[in-house]
């Protein structure tokens, strides 16, 4: 049975398709010994190089692929490099010998919260397409009136430069004078959407921090830059909600470091300086673990 080439190496680990799909662009991949084009289809009995090494050997069915929950803090950038050499959320995720960090979605430099990593290019394939209607929830402080009418327009369609754009639910979330918290859901991850919305009716967003995706809270305990391996109900779950089948990993992860998410007793990890500034030091920390509550940091 043949596949796309894309979602062979997605599965593998490589990266999302479409990043994929611009390495294949690029003429980074070979099938066979010859450069391979967007619209490939490969089998198991194809040889296949990415950057001068083989792709290991594949086996039909599903992998072990592990996916960590990431408090970004605000400042950090969602690319892998950064030419300005800003800090990235992958500065903080572990090292990985034989795959890549795939990010679920993105969030920009000024917005904080909820991110998920995979190494499993084709989850994060779907779980970022539209037609998956998976809800994120976002918690908003708005400067200025915000009235019973623009409640309405932004719960029942604005236009936007992109087209309409509506949240699925608002609900308050208390503050006082012209500060006020809301909590916000919509199930797209367009550029910047939730303060284009807020924008559009004359509002200014001064903080957000997104605390939900599908059915996954950011727990309490993982302070801002730090992660923590989802557990194997959780990761059950995702895969259920993607249409894909979960295989269990044969043995939990071991993750150290400063990073690294415990249950109690934990501080936040200050976002790391500029890399052509400084560079943060790394210390040891416990294993992870997990627990439940909406972070507050």
């Amino acid at each position: 049975m043949d596949e796309k080439l894309q979602k062979v190496l997605a599965r593998a680990g490589y990266g999302s398709r479409r990043e994929l799909e611009e390495w294949i662009a690029a003429g980074r991949v070979k099938v066979n010994g010859t450069v391979a084009t967007l619209g490939d289809r490969v089998t198991d009995k194809d040889k296949i190089i990415v950057d001068g090494k083989k792709l290991a050997h594949r086996e039909q069915g599903p992998q072990t692929h592990p996916v960590l929950m990431y408090n970004k803090p605000l400042g950090e950038i969602c690319t892998r490099n950064d030419p300005e050499g800003r800090p990235t959320v992958f500065d903080h995720l572990p090292r990985l010998a034989h795959a890549r960090w795939v990010a679920v979605g993105r969030l920009d430099i000024n917005t904080t919260g909820l991110l998920l990593f995979t190494t499993d290019g084709e989850l994060a394939n779907k779980l970022m397409h539209p037609s998956m209607q998976v809800q994120r929830e976002y918690m908003v402080r708005v400067m200025g009136e915000v009235t019973e009418e623009i409640l309405y327009r932004l719960k029942n369609g604005v236009e936007l430069e992109d087209g309409m754009a509506k949240f699925d639910g608002i609900r308050h979330g208390g503050g006082e004078g012209a500060n006020q918290w809301y909590y916000v859901m919509l199930q797209e991850g367009r550029n910047r959407e939730v303060r284009r919305l807020w924008e559009s009716q004359g509002l200014k967003v001064s903080r957000l921090k997104r605390v939900r995706y599908g059915n996954l809270v950011l727990p309490s305990f993982v302070k801002m830059g730090k992660f923590v391996e989802l557990p194997a109900t959780e990761t059950r779950a995702l895969y259920a909600q993607a249409g894909l089948r979960w295989q269990p990993p044969p043995h939990t992860a071991e993750y150290s470091g400063r990073f690294v998410a415990k249950k109690s007793g934990d501080k936040a990890v200050p976002p790391p300086r500029d890399k052509r500034r400084s560079s943060a030091g790394t210390t040891k920390g416990d294993a992870n673990s997990w627990g439940k509550g909406r972070s507050k940091s």
